[in-house]
C-alpha cells in the first residue's frame, strides 16, 4: 500500500474512533435527571479526556500525512506520526484504565440496579464503551501498518555525503619556491 494511502487510513481510523467516543460520551450525559451517580459523572469526565486525546492523535495524523505532499517532508512526518503514536498509548491507557476496568464496569453493574432509568442508561453505557474496542483496534493497526510503511520508504532512501574542501589555501614550502625560481619559474 502506498505511504499516502496508509496514512489516510489511519486519519479515517481515528475519526472512526473520534465518532464511537462522542456517542458514548452523549450516551454518558443522557443519565436519569432525577438522581446521581459518582460513576456517571466520573465516566463521562473520563470520556471528555478521551475524546481531547482522541482529538490531538488526529490533528497529528493529518498533519503527518500533509507532509507527505510533493515535496514529501519524511522527518516531518516521523516527528507527526511519534506524537500520534504517544497519544494514541495515552488513549489505550485511559480507556483499559478508565472505561473497560472490572472496577468501572463493575460499578456500572451496581448503577443499574437502582431502577429502570439507571438499568437502561448502564446498559447503553456498557455497550457504547465495548463499541470502542474495534475502531480503537483498527486505529492501533493503521498505526503499525503506517510505520512500517514509512520505515520501508526511508530505508531506500540512500544518501551520500561527500566532503570538499572550498576555498582550501595551497602552499609551496620555502625551500621549493627558491628552487621553482633559480629554474626560472615563479
Amino acid at each position: 500500500m502506498a505511504l499516502e494511502a496508509t496514512f489516510r487510513e489511519l486519519t479515517a481510523s481515528l475519526q472512526k474512533l473520534n465518532d464511537v467516543v462522542n456517542a458514548l460520551h452523549i450516551t454518558l450525559e443522557d443519565k436519569p435527571q432525577h438522581d446521581e451517580a459518582a460513576v456517571a459523572d466520573d465516566l463521562a469526565d473520563k470520556a471528555l479526556e478521551l475524546m481531547g486525546l482522541v482529538y490531538d492523535a488526529r490533528r497529528a495524523a493529518v498533519r503527518a500525512r500533509q507532509s507527505l505532499k510533493h515535496p514529501a517532508d519524511l522527518d516531518r512526518a516521523r516527528r507527526s506520526l511519534t506524537l500520534c503514536q504517544q497519544r494514541f498509548h495515552k488513549i489505550a491507557q485511559s480507556y483499559s484504565a478508565n472505561l473497560i476496568s472490572y472496577e468501572k464496569l463493575k460499578e456500572l453493574v451496581r448503577v443499574g440496579g437502582r431502577g429502570r432509568e439507571w438499568a437502561a442508561w448502564a446498559a447503553s453505557t456498557k455497550e457504547g464503551v465495548e463499541q470502542c474496542r474495534t475502531p480503537l483496534e483498527a486505529a492501533s493497526q493503521a498505526l503499525a501498518v503506517c510505520w512500517q510503511e514509512l520505515a520501508e520508504r526511508l530505508g531506500t532512501m540512500n544518501i551520500t555525503i561527500q566532503s570538499k574542501n572550498v576555498g582550501q589555501e595551497i602552499s609551496v614550502p620555502k625551500a621549493k619556491t627558491e628552487d621553482l625560481e633559480v629554474e626560472g619559474v615563479t
